[in-house]
């Protein structure tokens, strides 16, 4: 007897991914911008001690808040620590909680939103009402509650972010999940005899990959701006590791007198999330099927 396999689509889902992926071959200036925003932050945060030999820690007392000079290119901060190599080194801090925490999210709660979809009833109203629940409260909110249970540092800092996530994550997924559940190649695969993981895997993860992707890099951006939230309120990681949110907030003391202090690692928070938000957009653009072929 001959064995029936459950389709995987002959104008299915893997005929919706064409156009995707010939619209990735279609770079736009943002996806390039982007992309070398974001490769030069992570090049950087890497290997720091390609962009400077010197230690972010160290600290010269009689040299404190010393002007930019040629050793010191961005100045000294209160505690006569290097300003430029305290900046390279809080790259380091800012993408791997950053990046990590966007990761972390979204293999939580795109799983979550596509079984509530998926199954629809009783599980999809109870995974529906803990998610709204989860997004009543602001993600900094609920980051900070986190940091001030379990206390600080990287491990802690990402989870508390992550928590904030997940549920953007799962009610992002959820929708698509839903719409995708009724396809008709979906609904051959069942009754074909295909089990959920398998449809949810070969089937409905695929037709959201390429959305989760652009969602995942504009969430990066506002996980970096959490984190520097997080350190400029006195809960990120603590002294004297170097992270943009903590110089920044030690600068707004001396916001008049030397403004690089704070407007340095200021602006490495903005380009960031630039970074992002820019890699995002050409993302969106590259694999939208709609402009594929213009």
């Amino acid at each position: 007897m001959t064995a029936v396999v459950p389709p995987t689509g002959t104008g299915g889902s893997r005929d919706l991914l064409k156009p995707g992926r010939r619209g990735l071959r279609r770079l736009n200036p943002l996806l390039i911008i982007g992309g070398l925003l974001i490769a030069f932050l992570v090049f950087v945060a890497l290997f720091p001690t390609l962009f400077t030999s010197q230690d972010p820690a160290h600290q010269d007392l009689a040299a404190q808040l010393e002007s930019p000079s040629a050793a010191h290119w961005l100045g000294r901060d209160q505690f006569g620590r290097d300003i430029y190599t305290r900046l390279i080194h809080g790259t380091r801090t800012s993408m791997l909680i950053g990046v990590s925490s966007v990761l972390l999210g979204m293999a939580l709660g795109i799983p979550i939103g596509m079984i509530a979809g998926y199954f629809r009833g009783k599980t999809e109203r109870a995974i529906l009402w803990i998610i709204d629940v989860a997004m009543a409260f602001p993600g900094l909110i609920l980051a900070l509650l986190f940091v001030a249970l379990f206390g600080q540092g990287t491990w802690n800092i990402t989870l508390a972010i992550v928590i904030g996530i997940v549920p953007v994550f799962a009610r992002l997924a959820h929708g698509p999940a839903l719409a995708f559940r009724e396809r008709e190649f979906v609904k051959s695969s069942i009754v074909f005899g295909a089990r959920a993981p398998w449809i949810l895997y070969k089937h409905i993860w695929p037709n959201l990959r390429s959305e989760m992707v652009v969602i995942a890099s504009m969430t990066a951006a506002v996980t970096i701006r959490i984190e520097a939230g997080l350190s400029f309120l006195g809960l990120g990681l603590p002294p004297p590791t170097a992270t943009w949110g903590g110089m920044l907030r030690d600068g707004t003391t001396y916001l008049q007198t030397d403004p690089l202090f704070s407007l340095v690692p200021g602006l490495a928070i903005f380009v960031a999330a630039l970074g992002f938000n820019l890699l995002g957009d050409g993302l969106r653009d590259a694999l939208d099927p709609r402009t594929a072929n213009n």
